[in-house]
């Protein structure tokens, strides 16, 4: 078998000059405990032994000027002796990157110094030319046991730069280096933080997200977004945020209680390890009593995804005060209390919505309801449903679109509701 591994360098090389990294990656899955570069100077050591005989003083010169052009070293010294002429030609597979891991290590944690992370891992982009050669040659020699340059450089690069950070390689990185060979550039992509808590909106007027324009029910130019993120961008520096919520309440809605679930997702985090209860008393101070935060804690990409979802199915209590157009009695309130037990409302995409929504019933459940009248046409409703149901349309009926309807039920039509999230149930 090494007689046909021979063999194969030997036209390797006559062929096209390699350094001895890319010679020995052609066979980087022979041997045990060898780098690529101790394993393409061990064939080249052998090439070398078949080339030169000092007892008959035979020196075969083609393959000794094939070992000269891939820059082997002993072999330059015995045609120097020998008065063999050679050039020097760069590898034909990385074009001198190999040599350069180092450097490339050492630029790159000139940039990564600027982030604050303690894991990493490296990337590489090679030209199509590079990958078109190495595919070619693996082809035309029938190699079967070759590694990648790709691979070579990431790893090698990563040593190199574990090495000098004192950071630790991870298949989960804080940070990421991408080297673009093409371009002979470096890139850090640093891994976006995640940062969940809940959150109280104590004031009716003031949207979750930036407002695109300006209505009556607009009371306050900010956002609960707004409020929250731009003490945590401060804080972390990151580029940007961007807010995931576990639904949202309407801009008249108070969200009071244990709040309402929340991510912000930081991208490009300069600092990860912040102080997450300095960084709640700052967003705190810093809303004027518009919101407030609480139990910020560090979490995943994952519970974005979870809270969204379950955001549909979590239990929500509301609290709804109802000025009707006549009195309500106590029978009629206890009615709707039996009626809306465990009850599935059939409930069309309101209006209001259908600029937004798609137009479909969606069926959700309604578990229970307590009503209480504070005056003659003035009721206190507390409705514990499932995620995502309209409750202002499970008051007024919607036109219809959500059945059964409590205005429908005690035939009084509201004048007005004033409605408060009070619980929302924990979903993380």
């Amino acid at each position: 078998m090494l007689d046909e591994v021979l063999d194969k360098v030997r036209r390797i090389l006559r062929e096209h000059p390699l350094c001895d990294a890319c010679l020995g990656r052609l066979f980087g899955l022979m041997g045990y405990g060898l780098s690529n570069r101790d394993r393409g100077r061990a064939l080249k050591t052998l090439l070398l032994m078949t080339a030169y005989n000092p007892r008959d003083g035979v020196v075969d010169g083609d393959l000794l000027v094939s070992l000269c052009e891939s820059g082997f070293e002993p072999a330059i010294r015995l045609a120097e002796k020998e008065g063999i002429n050679y050039c020097p030609v760069t590898c034909y597979l990385c074009g001198g990157l190999v040599s350069r891991v180092g450097e490339i290590a050492e630029r790159s944690l000139r940039k990564a110094l600027e982030y604050e992370f303690s894991t990493f891992q490296v990337g590489c982009h090679l030209p199509d030319e590079i990958v078109r050669r190495e595919e070619e040659l693996w082809t035309r020699y029938g190699l079967t046991l070759p590694e990648s340059l790709r691979n070579e450089l990431t790893r090698e690069i990563g040593k190199v730069f574990q090495e000098m950070s004192g950071k630790e390689y991870s298949t989960d990185p804080e940070l990421v280096i991408i080297y673009d060979a093409e371009r002979d550039e470096v890139e850090v992509q640093p891994k976006p933080l995640f940062i969940y808590g809940r959150y109280r909106k104590l004031v009716r007027g003031l949207p979750q997200n930036p407002w695109p324009y300006r209505d009556e029910r607009i009371k306050y130019d900010t956002s609960i977004e707004e409020l929250i993120t731009a003490p945590i961008l401060r804080a972390t520096g990151g580029t940007s945020a961007k807010f995931h919520g576990a639904g949202r309440e309407d801009i008249d809605v108070r969200t009071l209680g244990n709040g309402r679930p929340f991510i912000v997702e930081v991208r490009a985090p300069r600092r990860r390890r912040v102080d997450l209860a300095a960084l709640e008393k700052t967003i705190n101070e810093g809303s004027r009593g518009l919101i407030e935060v609480y139990g910020l804690r560090f979490t995943d990409r994952e519970h974005v995804s979870k809270i969204k979802a379950l955001a549909e199915l979590a239990r929500k209590t509301y609290r709804a005060l109802v000025r009707f157009e006549g009195r309500v009695s106590d029978k009629e309130l206890r009615s709707l209390e039996e009626t809306f037990r465990n009850l599935v409302v059939k409930q069309r995409t309101p209006t209001r919505v259908l600029h937004r929504r798609p137009d479909k019933v969606r069926n959700k459940v309604v578990y229970s309801l307590r009503a209480r009248r504070l005056d003659g046409d003035l009721v206190e409703f507390v409705i514990e449903c499932q995620g995502g149901l309209y409750v202002k349309e499970l008051i007024h009926g919607d036109g219809g679109r959500t059945t059964p309807n409590i205005s429908e039920l005690i035939g009084k039509r509201p004048v007005s509701i004033e409605l408060d999230v009070i619980g929302v149930e924990e979903v993380l």
